[in-house]
């Protein structure tokens, strides 16, 4: 993956915004592409009761980088829509961020999957997440 797609791809991801859910959960991209998508989110003020990364905490970080993901393959013209996305919650992050890294497993004309795994500061390997968008003609303009 070049510099250039990368930097293209995260101009593109900030002028869109990720949506108000993921500015308040402290979501950030730090690399943006069709074939490589990286956020990274804080465990703190995301966590439940006993002091765990919530679990759908997890699911916001993969979605939206997953979401955006397939956003930018649909290309101009075109929106992607979650259609399905499921999480194996395998280790549990208590402090500092968490990082998912996501990676197409399908790039299609009318679904796109992504595989999102996050891990914890340590590398550990915490959630694994499966999104499907479906990829749709963009509503016209009124």
């Amino acid at each position: 993956m070049s510099d250039v797609a990368t930097s293209e791809g995260l101009e593109r991801a900030t002028a869109r915004g990720m949506g108000a859910l993921a500015e308040k959960m402290g979501i950030e991209f730090t690399e943006f592409s069709i074939e490589r998508s990286v956020g990274t989110m804080p465990v703190e003020g995301n966590t439940q009761p006993v002091g765990l990364l919530h679990g759908g905490a997890y699911v916001v970080l993969g979605e939206s980088l997953g979401s955006m993901a397939a956003n930018l393959h649909a290309g101009p013209g075109r929106l992607a829509v979650g259609v399905d996305i499921n999480a194996t919650h395998t280790r549990s992050a208590t402090s500092g961020i968490v990082t998912g890294v996501c990676t197409p497993i399908h790039l299609g004309r009318s679904i796109a999957v992504h595989e999102i795994v996050v891990t914890d500061d340590q590398g550990r390997r915490c959630s694994t997440i499966r999104i499907t968008n479906m990829i749709k003609d963009a509503p016209k303009a009124r």
